[in-house]
């Protein structure tokens, strides 16, 4: 029995591995199913659609950036199990909240005045329920495992993340609104259900005051992050990947209808590849490194990473699809010459970029004394929610000066090199600290 297979038997591990299984999952079926219903059918001017879109992402995104210090504060001076268990509960009122919206919405009901900014308040509260639960995920993991199965359970972990992600954004496409808000009940009950066998993780070590200003406990956060080097260049590794990943993320469908000329069932085929492939590179990762948490291979899979990116762009910039009939289904994309090995060059970027991506992960939780992980973990989630920012800021300046999406491809293949250069950086560092102990 392997040591993937092994955690999954274990109370210490199962519990907690379903719950951020499940909170993914219903986070991106409400998103999703809100966004779609509102954009389909109730909007029906593009700049209207597009604005929604950006405020929805917006408000999901900032409690990260506003909230993570004070989470991370909690997370290590609290029963972190216990915290879980508060925050699965009051998952059920969030999404009541976004239950009555959808319904209210569906049922043409006061749609532009209550129903639409009801579901965006709880998008909000959403996104402040995954801000607390951030820290936790990895944090956690240290306390219930052994020091061999830290970078197989943050494996499963990220692995699972993305799964129920992409479960969460097919169903919600697939399934009409009034049984969508049905199932984010349904899933907010059995979550907090399942939360409630994680095994206790009291507080390690002196218990500090928590700071309750989230700016100066933010810039705090990054501070103390910034003192460890091993630390504060897996975070910088990190977030550079996740600008990427926002980056890719925005592209997909500008490209898939303007540049393939195919339909939305085909972008979300794209999602699904992207997701599986994260998922399959954040486990195998473990295989290579035999359970030793080390940025050894992080340098080699970006610039792999980085190559099947501009592998893309090269099948992608000489794309001649036929739309004689129109937008191409996805049977119809799946027959054109090129289909092929655009779909391998998308699924390479995911592995790779999985490959990458978890190591750090784990860095995170291991350099670090366990009173600090989930601080750091916190520190994290802000400078990722900053880059992904960023990036998707940079994106619409690239695209209001006239660059076209496909040559903006190329951006994320030049962000990878920066990622293999701080995660070499990061390597020398770990080789240096372990030369010196």
């Amino acid at each position: 029995m392997t040591t993937t297979t092994r955690l999954l038997s274990r109370r210490r591990f199962l519990p907690l591995f379903c719950t951020q299984l499940l909170n993914a999952f219903n986070d991106n079926l409400y998103k999703t199913a809100m966004v779609l219903f509102v954009v389909y059918s109730v909007y029906n001017s593009e700049e209207d659609e597009t604005m929604f879109s950006s405020i929805a992402s917006a408000l999901f995104i900032i409690p990260f950036i506003v909230f993570s210090a004070l989470a991370g504060q909690l997370a290590d001076m609290r029963d972190k199990a216990r915290i879980i268990r508060i925050v699965k509960m009051c998952e059920f009122g969030i999404m009541m909240l976004g239950t009555i919206g959808l319904i209210l919405a569906w049922r043409g009901i006061v749609v532009e005045t209550f129903a639409i900014p009801l579901m965006l308040f709880a998008l909000f509260l959403a996104g402040l329920q995954s801000t607390f639960l951030g820290p936790i995920k990895y944090a956690i993991l240290p306390q219930h495992l052994r020091k061999r199965e830290v970078l197989a359970g943050t494996g499963l972990v990220e692995a699972g993340t993305y799964i129920a992600i992409l479960a969460g954004t097919i169903l919600a496409g697939i399934i009409p609104v009034e049984y969508a808000a049905a199932g984010i009940m349904v899933t907010a009950v059995i979550g907090y259900l399942v939360s409630r066998q994680i095994p206790d993780a009291p507080p390690i070590g002196a218990i500090e005051p928590i700071d309750w200003n989230f700016l100066r406990s933010s810039i705090r956060l990054i501070s103390a992050a910034m003192h460890d080097r091993q630390v504060w260049y897996a975070i910088l590794a990190i977030s550079f990947f996740w600008t990427i990943g926002a980056v890719l993320f925005i592209q997909f469908i500008p490209l898939t209808k303007n540049v393939f000329m195919a339909s939305k069932e085909v972008a979300s085929l794209f999602m699904v590849i992207f997701s599986v492939g994260v998922a399959i590179g954040s486990v195998g990762i473990n295989t290579l490194l035999r359970n030793v948490v080390s940025a050894k291979h992080a340098p080699v899979s970006v610039i792999v990473m980085g190559l099947f990116v501009i592998g893309f762009y090269l099948v992608a910039h000489n794309w001649n699809g036929d739309v004689s009939t129109g937008l191409l289904t996805i049977g119809e994309f799946l027959v054109q010459p090129m289909a092929a090995l655009l779909l391998l060059s998308l699924f390479g970027i995911a592995i790779a970029g999985g490959m990458f991506v978890v190591p750090l992960y784990a860095f995170l939780t291991t350099r670090v004394a366990p009173e600090q992980a989930s601080r750091t973990i916190a520190a994290n989630n802000i400078v990722n929610s900053l880059a992904m920012v960023g990036g998707a800021i940079l994106v619409m300046a690239l695209t209001a000066m006239g660059v076209a999406v496909i040559e903006q491809v190329l951006l994320s293949a030049a962000m990878c090199l920066v990622s293999a250069w701080l995660g070499r950086r990061l390597y020398r560092i770990e080789c240096a600290a372990e030369a010196a102990a």
